[in-house]
């Protein structure tokens, strides 16, 4: 009699496993990570990256996807990273790049060919340019995800690179069967502006007066009434959703001229009503949110009240750090962010690298909120952000705010540091090439004028060549521009500026925003219209034969 036959059973699909489950793969999966690292630009042509920039961070106002794709473009400064002749990238976006841009990047790469940098990238586009993010787009087409990993050599020498870590891009991490060098998602909540605080007071660093997980109205008016009576001094409170990025999810409260106390009122009926007439007349920072809308998130999803610091001088820097596989904590650079928006809280830009009068100050805290962050086990590059007043001669610091996650400051610092293969010396608060040369920056995600629309992709890369603003490898210093594709429909585009003190590249900054917007103006300069030359009126010629009828 023959044995029945075993058949193993089918590897089970990624909606065959729950959270746990995919949790225990994840972790499985990121204990590769290490050995991956130490490997990595070892000449090894097995080794590559896939990256991923996904914006998956929830948001509540409208988007378009062509500032999706012009964001997930941004993180084309990782082209240059195949300088390492051995390397292979696989670069993901919803949409095909255009090769002019490609090149352009490609153009930057330091003593490499680019046609041999070329050979070694793949593009892959999904070809939706719906706002969805590109994470989703990717996990709901299971043929397109099985052609990005026949890309992958070896996946023990390979990682994820994405622009956030949401259970989405674990679950595009664990669908690819690489691990992912970001920060675990389960530890996201650790980001959240509720997390933030907590992180803050465990590490005992300096942070603004203020309350947490709150979820109503009710909540938000005990918040403030709280703040109120704790600095009656306070002018305005802060309003910030737990997840809201790059100060869209802010809005500003206006304490001035509150009610006091009434002793015969012990339930504090009439402040109550005042303080929430108050926060129904709050400024949000981003405008085309309505205010039910704003609610609604803040009811889903919690946020927290704070003190808004003031003092003689505000500033806004920020410190960046990492995570290695390692578990080494770095300092990668500080900035000064450039902000904007109707009440200053959102992010526009950034200088590099921040005041010396402070930067000392700030990365003493960081390291210790980074060291908080390690022990719990975060992984991969992360940036705190910072209010620092000045008060007389003296810069006091407040951490506000922990991005576990790549920023607006990564691209224009990584840029930096590809160029010039530099190095942030947080010691001395400055960045050195080899040479011991210093460099600066100035950049910007929102170079925005409706004059831009004139311009195509060609005719940037045009100015470029004919206005000299080209990055220049012998003086390591000129442009770079990112976010390109937007600049047609969106009238927008992205710059980091390269100079050899402040004022020099703040110099080169101006000079290149100058150029840019004067040739988008000329270019809506209206055609004259054509004027027909005026041609002669033909006279009949007559014919032979025909004197007034025929005579034959």
């Amino acid at each position: 009699m023959n044995e029945p036959t075993m058949t193993a059973p089918a590897p089970a699909g990624l909606a065959d496993l729950d959270e746990e489950a995919r949790g225990r793969l994840f972790d499985t999966l990121q204990r590769r990570l290490p050995q991956v690292w130490r490997r990595f630009g070892q000449g090894d042509a097995r080794e590559s990256v896939v990256v991923v920039p996904s914006m998956s961070l929830d948001r509540i106002g409208p988007s378009a996807g062509a500032m999706n794709q012009a964001l997930e473009e941004r993180f084309l400064f990782l082209l240059l990273l195949l300088r390492q002749p051995w390397l292979r990238m696989v670069y993901v976006t919803s949409m095909p790049i255009s090769p002019a841009i490609v090149e352009y990047y490609l153009s930057l790469l330091p003593g490499v060919i680019p046609s041999h940098a070329r050979s070694r990238l793949d593009l892959v586009s999904v070809g939706d340019s719906s706002p969805t993010p590109l994470t989703d787009k990717l996990l709901a087409r299971p043929r397109l995800l099985a052609q990005i990993a026949s890309l992958v050599p070896d996946p023990e020498r390979s990682h994820l690179i994405p622009y956030n870590s949401t259970t989405r891009e674990r679950d595009l991490s664990l669908t690819l069967g690489i691990p992912m060098y970001a920060a675990d998602p389960r530890l996201y909540p650790l980001g959240t502006k509720t997390g933030c605080r907590r992180v803050f007071a465990e590490a005992g660093v300096e942070h603004p007066f203020g309350a947490e997980d709150l979820h109503s109205v009710d909540d938000l008016v005990g918040a403030v009434l709280d703040l109120h009576a704790a600095r009656p001094d306070a002018e305005w409170a802060m309003v910030k959703l737990n997840e809201g990025a790059s100060g869209s999810g802010n809005a500003l409260v206006d304490l001035r001229d509150l009610p006091a106390g009434d002793g015969d009122d012990p339930w504090d009926v009439g402040r109550r009503a005042a303080v929430a007439e108050r926060l129904a007349a709050m400024q949000l920072e981003d405008a085309t949110v309505p205010l039910d809308a704003y609610l609604r998130r803040l009811d889903e999803r919690g946020g927290i009240v704070e003190e808004r610091i003031v003092g003689d001088e505000v500033r806004s820097p920020s410190v960046q750090l990492r995570v290695t596989p390692l578990g080494e904590l770095e300092i990668l650079s500080t900035h000064d962010q450039i902000l904007g928006g109707p009440t200053g809280q959102l992010y526009l830009g950034a200088r590099f690298p921040a005041d010396p009068a402070y930067a000392m100050t700030i990365t003493r805290d960081a390291a210790k909120v980074g060291r908080v962050l390690a022990e719990k086990g975060v992984l991969g590059r992360f940036a705190l952000d910072f209010v620092v007043v000045r008060r007389g001669a003296d810069w006091e610091a407040h951490c506000i705010e922990i991005n576990l996650r790549r920023g607006g400051t990564t691209h224009p610092f990584l840029t930096l540091q590809f160029l010039t293969d530099g190095t942030y010396v947080h010691e001395e608060g400055r960045f050195r090439t080899p040479s011991g040369a210093e460099r600066h920056l100035v950049a910007t995600d929102h170079l925005a004028d409706e004059s831009l629309k004139g311009l195509r992709v060609e005719d940037l890369f045009d100015l470029v060549a004919r206005a000299g603003l080209h990055f220049d490898q012998s003086r390591q210093s000129g442009v770079v521009f990112h976010m390109i594709s937007s600049i047609t429909e969106c009238g927008r585009v992205g710059m980091t500026a390269i100079g050899d003190t402040p004022d020099s590249a703040q110099e080169v900054f101006d000079r290149a925003e100058s150029a840019l917007l004067a040739e988008a103006r000329a270019s809506l300069v209206p055609l004259p219209v054509p004027q027909p030359v005026p041609q002669p009126v033909p006279q009949p010629v007559p014919q032979p034969g025909r004197l007034g009828g025929d005579l034959r």
